[in-house]
């Protein structure tokens, strides 16, 4: 298994927070899945939208997540997230850290499994091409 880790800084928006200003749990799931494509934008050099130009790929949708929330954050509070991939053949594991400080305030894991579209119009999983592989082990060095 290949493993790669980014880290990000987000700023919680106003736009985020309930009323009493702390962060509505279901925005932590959109900066996890905005950190997973970073991860993917950092170690290929491209964004998401371009990758089914340079690859066969249709997406790499979520099969199944967990997370654990440890201590709140609230508007104005600048987190630090790292997230960690390991790849299997066609799916991979991602580890989200979200920090406030050094201290960790939510955990994350994501399982995604790389997918093309068939012959048949129908999404379908599909090995985690070579190309995409090796420029993770790269990155690493």
């Amino acid at each position: 298994m290949t493993t790669f880790a980014n880290t990000r800084t987000v700023r919680i928006e106003w736009g985020d927070c309930d009323p009493a200003g702390i962060i509505f749990y279901p925005r932590y799931f959109e900066i996890f899945d905005a950190s997973t494509a970073q991860l993917f934008e950092r170690a290929l050099g491209m964004t998401k939208i371009n990758m089914p130009k340079v690859f066969e790929f249709a997406g790499f949708p979520l099969v199944r997540t967990r997370a654990r929330f440890l201590k709140p954050t609230r508007y104005g509070d600048d987190v630090d997230v790292t997230s960690k991939i390991a790849f299997g053949t066609s799916s991979f594991d991602i580890e989200h850290q979200l920090s406030l400080n050094g201290d960790t305030c939510v955990e994350c894991s994501e399982k995604r499994v790389w997918v093309i579209c068939g012959e048949d119009g129908k999404l379908k999983s599909h090995p985690v091409p070579e190309a995409v592989l090796s420029r993770f082990r790269e990155i690493r060095r």
